[in-house]
């Protein structure tokens, strides 16, 4: 990581915000930092890597997804439905088997959330960064290492570019018309306080960037959006200078 990298914005109140961003199209498959690459609640960007996990499963059975999978899959991804992810967190085999998914797929520093919550599982912006290039860097396994055959990587990209029209904030804010997506959102109920996150594709005058934007205590869901784009279009910005 980058010791010199720039602050992350200052936030209002007790929030803090962390943001890494990787462009496709250079050199280098280590992200840029931007702020301290501490841990956070996932809230529901975790859906991305629960699909992931269930790929992996299905493509170690040596089978494509059924159709009940896939019908609680697209909503997970699009719409953000609870009730889809609940069943797949279940299906997966919950924390164990995000963890060992997580070890095939490069992420080295996300835990499982507690029994059946999956939104609290916690994560950095670094660990989304890689779980993003194994989904889209189009080199492949070759490159990256990836476990997630073409297949798998063209369903979760398809889903994550058709996001529902009130999800669509977040790290999309530094793009233009073209992005995937997913977002989380969660009011803890200890603090009241938001945590709000945004990770996905982007593209940037013709280049292609992987974002993650992680934020946790801002008083209100819309302040939490806010920090979170402010901190993706000051981070992609840096990138692009660099």
């Amino acid at each position: 990581m980058n010791s010199a990298a720039p602050a992350a914005p200052q936030p209002q109140s007790k929030a803090r915000v962390t943001a890494a961003v990787l462009n496709l199209d250079g050199a280098s498959r280590k992200p840029l930092l931007y702020g301290t690459d501490a841990p956070y609640d996932t809230a529901s960007i975790i859906k991305v890597d629960i699909l992931a996990a269930l790929l992996l499963q299905a493509q170690d059975a040596g089978r494509h997804l059924t159709a009940h999978e896939r019908a609680l899959a697209e909503p997970m991804i699009r719409k953000s439905d609870n009730a889809a992810a609940n069943a797949l967190w279940r299906e997966i085999g919950m924390a164990p088997g995000l963890e060992a998914a997580n070890k095939r797929l490069g992420l080295t520093s996300t835990k499982g959330g507690p029994g059946a919550k999956w939104g609290l599982t916690r994560t950095t912006a670094s660990d989304q960064v890689r779980l993003l290039l194994s989904v889209f860097d189009s080199a492949g396994a070759s490159k990256t290492g990836s476990p997630l055959n073409k297949e798998s990587r063209t369903y979760i990209r398809t889903l994550m570019s058709r996001i529902a029209g009130e999800q669509a904030w977040g790290v999309s804010a530094a793009s233009g018309a073209q992005y995937e997506l997913k977002n989380g959102w969660l009011q803890r109920t200890t603090s009241g306080l938001w945590d709000v996150n945004s990770v996905g594709r982007i593209t940037v005058h013709g280049h292609r960037y992987l974002v993650a934007v992680l934020s946790d205590g801002s008083a209100s869901m819309s302040d939490g959006v806010s920090l979170v784009e402010r901190a993706a279009r000051q981070a992609v910005t840096a990138a692009a200078g660099t």
